[in-house]
Formats: C-alpha cells, sequence, structure tokens
C-alpha cells in the first residue's frame, strides 16, 4: 500500500513498482484517515510504504495507530527528508526501514523487497545515526524532544515556510502553526525562526 499525499508521486511509484514481478501495489491512500479505511475495507498489504509528513493525522500517528493495531505489518518510512531527519525517530516508532525521496529507485525496490520478507532495511547512514543515538553517554540532541509534528514544522520554519504554506500543506490552521511554533522556540530555548534556521543547517537536518 502506497500512502502519500501526493498523487503524481504515488503514480510514479507505483508505475515502478509494478515493473516488478514480484511487487503489486493493492491500495493507495492519500491521508493517514484513508489508509486506515483502506486496510479496513481492502486486500491487506505485506507492506506499508508511508510518507511520514502528511496533512491531518502526520504519518507518525499513523505509524504508532498501525503497530499498534496490525503489528504484522511491515512499514517503510518514506520521506523527503534526509536520514539525520527522521530515521532514527521512524524506526523507534516501530518502521521496519527508512528511505529518502532522493534515493536512487532501486533502493525502494530493495527496500520494499527487505521489508516485505520480514526484515529491518536499514542504509550505513541509518545504521551510523543508529549507533551514535544508542552510544555510551549519548546525550539526546535538542530537536529529539519535538514530537512528530512539531518536527515537521520546525524544518518547515528552517527552510524559511510561510506560516500559511505550512497550514495548507500540512491541513492545519495558522493559529495552530503558530500554537506549534512557540511549542518549538520553548522546547528548544530559542527566541527566532533564524535561530531555529541555523540549528537545522549546523546539524544537517535539512536536504
Amino acid at each position: 500500500m502506497l500512502v502519500d499525499d501526493h498523487a503524481i508521486v504515488r503514480a510514479g511509484v507505483k508505475e515502478m513498482l509494478e515493473a516488478e514481478e514480484d511487487i503489486q501495489v493493492v491500495g493507495e491512500a492519500a491521508s493517514a484517515e484513508e489508509a486506515l479505511n483502506r486496510l479496513e475495507t481492502e486486500v491487506p498489504p505485506d507492506v506499508m510504504v508511508l510518507d511520514i509528513s502528511l496533512p491531518g493525522l502526520s504519518g507518525f500517528e499513523l505509524l504508532h495507530q498501525v503497530k499498534r493495531e496490525r503489528p504484522e505489518l511491515n512499514v517503510l518510512a518514506l520521506s523527503m527528508h534526509p536520514e539525520q531527519s527522521f530515521a532514527v525517530r521512524a524506526i523507534r516508532a516501530g518502521a521496519s526501514g527508512y528511505v529518502a525521496k532522493m534515493a536512487v529507485p532501486e533502493e525502494l525496490i530493495e527496500a520494499i523487497r527487505t521489508v516485505g520478507s520480514g526484515k529491518i532495511h536499514i542504509t550505513p547512514q541509518v545504521a551510523e545515526l543508529l549507533a551514535t543515538d544508542v552510544g555510551p553517554g549519548q546525550r539526546e540532541r535538542p530537536h529529539e524532544r519535538l514530537s512528530g509534528r512539531e518536527l515537521q514544522i520546525f524544518l518547515r520554519i528552517a527552510k524559511g515556510m510561510t506560516p500559511a504554506l505550512m497550514a495548507k500543506e500540512l491541513n492545519l490552521s495558522v493559529k495552530t502553526i503558530s500554537t506549534y511554533r512557540a511549542r518549538i522556540l520553548e522546547k528548544l530555548n530559542m527566541t527566532s525562526n533564524a535561530e531555529i534556521a541555523v540549528y537545522a543547517v549546523r546539524n544537517e537536518l535539512l536536504e
């Protein structure tokens, strides 16, 4: 099952996957809510390819719910953001692997096969992040205190995106975006968007 709010992305990925004899796309969804409904009413997939950045109910919230209700379903997280941003968080939440959208098509295909067989797909970059994350004396980095939704908004702020555009992309109100921004600044002990941008660049959280 492909879960991505961009129809063009879904179409491209579907066309690529259906060229493979051992992979079949049995469902598509543009939102977490639609994905949950399709899981109840359609052929259950072996693998869910999940875009972490969804509007409405976030990809992380969907991941948590799926792993709670359907622990047998293997989830491969897909994101426009590099591994440094979401990979460790996604695997902690129950994903069986993480692939950045800028990866070559062959990597996504191989990752789906690996995850579909019940194994974990971890790139060398993600393995290094995981090793660092659990290393002796390792301290939690400030941005790791953010929730999944807060991190999505944090990264958009770092890119200079306006509240109105963020609200449209994430299907939230501008007021809600402002509330999240205030929480982010408080958690990170920052006072401005410029500080967020500098932090994101220094920690290699942007593409």
